[in-house]
């Protein structure tokens, strides 16, 4: 079916309500390996059967279905996976992400069934989630492995991980709400359905943005539109975002980001089963198997959780960066541009190769993913992935975003 809409927006069909209209969240990567995961999530494309012929719908008719979409029923399979680019370097980079998510001991004391540290696993490499919700206080999100299984379950004021391949039990009480207030199971940072990684797109779609329905589409059994997000301005490592949402509630089925360098692509995320059914109530009810090691998490620790992986972050990646350095990040520019700029604790700079605290391989990992770059601030040294990149200046600043190594200098330069 051909495109039924394509008129573009400098603000206006990408507008979202006020509570909605949010600046982008900035989190610096452990050695930049991990952002992408942290900020948007990630999937082989799913096929799809036929282009369903669907009533004409604007652009912003699309936008505001998505957002009156009030579904909070439902259950289904969805697959994620992604292509930052990053070498492997024998996984050291997924070491990175688990070593900093355990506190950065390599787990040392910590339950290999804490959501905080398993998710981050979703950062790397195809996964297949089997997900159901009913209303804001029951859902549950499972990573199905070929030998082991990882479900986390929210049912009222409980909340349950449970590892079956080393039988580890994670249990939080007295939250009564999903886990860090999100409308899931899962750790704050870590989208896991296309709902949420459409949510997080739409954010920086105002005023710099492309917007067009481009077609129909048939996702997992239902008739869909292709809304497609294309930031307008030059510099931005995204070449477009496509959301399949649809046609009859409004919830994203389907999430396709494109890098502007072309190639595969870097997230492609999407429900290959849905069922809009009130799940069992089965679904949402665990009890600890037998044998299993249960490590209990008090309410106070639970909702300090997310500073403590910061902090282990930190120390895991040493003089590289903070979450936060000395203070909220300074954001340069806007929508899909905009970088965030702050300053290493106490100014340090990158380690050299020469440093006792840098393990060789992580400066082999570290020189794979750096170009050194110099200018007006100076010179230091970009990391880059096919979606974020940043920039360390030999004086402790840094620059990160989803924007090109150039964008990065040029803030540098400016500031």
């Amino acid at each position: 079916m051909a495109p039924n809409d394509s008129a573009e927006t400098t603000g206006t069909a990408a507008r979202r309500p006020a509570g909605r209209r949010k600046a982008a969240r900035y989190i610096v990567p452990v050695a930049v390996a991990g952002v992408a995961a942290a900020t948007i999530g990630l999937v082989p494309a799913l096929a799809s059967s036929g282009d369903p012929d669907l009533p004409k719908i604007t652009a912003q008719e699309l936008i505001e279905k998505i957002a009156a979409s009030d579904t909070e029923q439902f259950s289904g399979t969805v697959k994620i996976s992604t292509d930052l680019g990053i070498p492997a370097m024998g996984g050291l980079a997924g070491s990175f992400l688990s070593g900093a998510a355990e506190g950065g001991d390599g787990g040392k004391g910590a339950s290999s069934a804490d959501p905080q540290s398993k998710l981050t696993e979703l950062a790397a490499g195809t996964h297949t989630l089997r997900v159901a919700a009913d209303g804001p206080d029951k859902q549950r999100l499972s990573v199905l492995d070929k030998a082991s299984e990882y479900s986390l379950i929210h049912n009222g004021d409980e909340v349950w991980a449970y590892d079956s391949g080393s039988n580890a039990v994670y249990h939080a009480e007295g939250r009564g709400e999903a886990p860090h207030g999100k409308d899931h199971a899962a750790p704050e940072g870590v989208p896991s359905t296309p709902k949420e990684l459409a949510e997080e797109a739409l954010k920086a779609a105002d005023g710099t943005t492309s917007v067009t329905v481009d077609g129909t589409a048939r996702i997992a059994g239902r008739d869909a539109y292709r809304l497609v997000l294309r930031p307008e301005q030059k510099g931005s490592t995204i070449g477009s975002v496509t959301i399949a949402v649809d046609a009859e509630n409004g919830v994203p089925l389907k999430f396709t980001l494109q890098p502007s360098s072309g190639g595969k692509a870097v997230v492609d995320a999407g429900f290959s089963s849905v069922d809009f059914g009130k799940p069992a109530a089965s679904s949402f009810a665990f009890t600890p198997p037998k044998g299993a090691k249960v490590t209990e998490a008090d309410d106070a620790e639970a909702r300090g959780h997310e500073k403590e992986a910061r902090e282990a972050a930190e120390k895991a990646q040493g003089d590289l960066g903070t979450f936060e350095g000395e203070g909220a990040p300074k954001v340069i520019g806007k929508g899909w541009n905009s970088i965030a700029e702050f300053r290493t604790p106490g100014g340090a700079a990158l380690p050299s190769d020469a440093s006792k605290d840098l393990p060789a391989e992580a400066g082999q990992f570290l020189d794979a993913l750096g170009d050194k770059v110099s200018g007006k601030f100076g010179s230091g040294t970009v990391f880059k992935t096919r979606l974020i990149n940043a920039l360390l200046t030999d004086d402790g600043r840094v620059y990160v975003g989803a924007v090109t190594k150039d964008a990065l200098v040029a803030a540098a330069n400016a500031g």
